[in-house]
């Protein structure tokens, strides 16, 4: 059985879409023009967790922190893909778990080239 979609089956998704751009246009708006407008040396002094800061923040550090940040992310994101297949485990049968495999190959393929690249190697 072939489900064929028409244009109109997407309405209310695109209102969807038009009634949240809205909403966040509308409180942006708001609060610019509700919200006070004191400014002061204290008030737009950086704040840290209650602890002055101490030097520029523009301090450049190691690329390692947003590589195992994004590696997270990514592995992360990949592991949430397996949940809705572990649930339809039983009805996708023989293709679903090939494909599974397929997956999970891939993902270890890159989880060796990150390891021989040195990738989360601390110096």
């Amino acid at each position: 059985m072939v489900f064929l979609s028409i244009p109109a089956d997407y309405f209310p998704i695109a209102i969807m879409f038009v009634v949240a751009i809205g909403f966040v246009i509308a409180t942006i708006f708001a609060t610019h023009l509700l919200g006070p407008k004191r400014k002061s040396e204290i008030k737009l002094d950086t704040f840290e967790c209650g602890i002055e800061s101490q030097d520029n923040a523009r301090l450049p550090f190691s690329i390692k922190y947003f590589l195992v940040a994004i590696l997270f992310v990514l592995f992360d994101v990949e592991v949430i893909f397996m949940y809705p297949w572990a649930v339809n485990f039983l009805k996708l049968g023989l293709t679903g778990f090939i494909e599974m495999l397929l997956f999970v190959g891939l993902l270890l393929v890159g989880f060796i080239y990150i390891i021989r690249k040195g990738a989360l190697k601390w110096e």
